[in-house]
């Protein structure tokens, strides 16, 4: 048996475990990070890269179909979908090669095995070659999440999906039922439809996307409908069983159930997080009920040499904000002065039109006990969109009625993950709206719509007709 020691140790190489561990490294610390898979844990191998990159292919097949349209005719389009995913694992390569020699050029050890706790300081990592045992002074669990399975549904990738399962297909389905219509379903639903499979949503929510706001979840409902996607929200899944080459679903709605018959089945109803089966029990580390490791503003759990991040630290499971925590436990172990302190966390959904938002929405901020001013702006009177043929959805800023201050912006539209950006800035900083209105923007550009759907919120849009007077200008000066 092999043995190792180290400062800290980094129990995960995910978005949050990675740029942890480098960070602790940049600080002077002798770093083991351990993974059992991997490098660059799920985002960067079976999730938020692998997906971006097929739904971008997606998207370029759908320009492709239409380019007639602007006067470009390309004839018909055929997806090599081996070839595709050969791509997609290229990319996947590329970054998970580049975190590899990020960490080893800042001295970081690399450790591969399944690891557990067999002390409150010390780990058993498991390899096809060895056992190793590390001790270390404090550790950082990143461990992550893995879907959510439903009871009585076998998953095994080849004809019931989960999101990895399907990341790998190597042809295209001529039909398709996703379970869940959560931000995964929804993504990959859209690329595969978009690639030519009928695809169907079955949701149990009386809504797609329930937690976002509505209003933006109209527009990719609508877009959905458009590319022949069936949706059927308040519609329980009974049974999934294999039958022959196909799958056959039987779905419950109203008390009416229904039997569809489809080529594969993609199961996208949520995640749970990977804090079972690594040895919690031997550190005496509190978890919450639905099993998240419970942590203070510096990502540090109840026993003190232990920290927590990512995913398996609790809501909202986004990679961004796993990597902000990794930051925070680093610097916090380093000995310098941080915490955990987000006023903005952004949140984007890849669907076609994308949604992006960051602070309140309008419902939330009235909750909160916000009187509201709210400006909306459609990519409709967007010269860019309109050039770009992306002219559905909006812009929709939520300010403070009284103080003038920037609470909320939510996009549905064409590179709101790109456009929601700024957004988050401005909140972080404390921003007025009307500093997103005062600050020019350059034309024509798709972040003028951030512009005019701040000015929207006094009456002052340009480029739209508001039946609203304007407010009646006030003593202060608009600079």
């Amino acid at each position: 048996m092999a043995t190792q020691t180290a400062d800290v140790v980094v129990l995960g190489s995910g978005p949050a475990g990675y740029v942890c561990a480098i960070r602790l490294a940049q600080l002077g610390k002798k770093v083991t990070i351990i993974d059992r898979d991997e490098l660059g844990g799920v985002c960067l191998n079976r999730g938020c890269i692998p997906s971006k990159a097929l739904i971008y292919a997606g998207s370029l097949v759908e320009k492709i179909k239409h380019a007639d349209e602007i006067g470009i005719d390309v004839g018909s389009v055929k997806v090599n979908l081996p070839k595709l995913m050969k791509w997609k694992d290229s990319v996947v390569k590329k970054l998970t090669g580049g975190v590899g020699g990020l960490l080893k050029a800042n001295g970081v050890t690399i450790l591969a095995g399944d690891a557990k706790f067999t002390g409150p300081k010390a780990l058993e990592v498991k390899s096809d070659k060895e056992t190793t045992t590390v001790t270390f002074n404090q550790i950082v669990i990143a461990t992550g999440s893995r879907p959510f399975s439903i009871p009585g549904v076998t998953i095994d990738n080849k004809d019931v999906l989960d999101s990895t399962g399907a990341l790998h297909l190597q042809s295209v389905p001529k039909s398709m039922l996703c379970i869940g219509g959560g931000y995964i379903g929804l993504e990959l639903g859209t690329f595969y439809a978009k690639v030519g499979t009928k695809v169907t949503v079955v949701e149990a929510g009386p809504v797609l996307l329930g937690t976002m706001d509505q209003d933006l979840v109209k527009v990719v409902a609508k877009s959905l409908d458009k590319r022949g996607v069936t949706v059927k929200t308040g519609t329980a899944v009974k049974s999934v069983k294999k039958d022959g080459a196909n799958v056959k679903v039987v779905v419950e709605s109203g008390g009416k159930s229904e039997t569809i018959t489809v080529d594969k089945v993609l199961v996208t109803i949520g995640r749970v997080p990977n804090s079972d089966g690594i040895g919690l029990e031997k550190t005496g580390v509190k978890l919450d009920s639905k099993g998240f490791i419970l942590v203070n503003a510096a990502r540090q759990t109840n026993v003190p040499h232990i920290y927590a991040i990512g995913d398996i630290a609790g809501q909202p499971l986004l990679a961004h904000k796993g990597s902000k925590e990794g930051m925070v436990a680093a610097e916090a172990i380093g000995g310098m002065k941080t915490t955990y302190d987000i006023l903005a966390m952004p949140a984007v959904i890849f669907t076609d039109p994308e949604i992006a938002t960051v602070g309140l929405s309008d419902a939330e901020a009235k909750a909160k006990g916000f009187q509201t001013q709210v400006g909306v702006f459609p990519f409709a009177a967007n010269g860019r969109a309109l050039s770009v043929t992306e002219s559905d959805g909006f812009v929709k800023v939520v300010g403070d009625a009284k103080t003038g201050r920037l609470l909320g912006v939510h996009i549905v539209g064409v590179e709101a993950s790109n456009l929601i950006a700024e957004a988050t800035l401005a909140i972080e900083m404390g921003a007025q709206v009307e500093d997103l209105a005062l600050t020019v923007h350059a034309h024509p550009t798709l972040p003028e719509a951030l512009m005019e759907a701040a000015e929207a919120t006094h009456g002052h849009a340009i480029h739209i007709f508001q039946r609203k007077s304007p407010k009646p200008n006030t003593p202060e000066a608009r600079a």
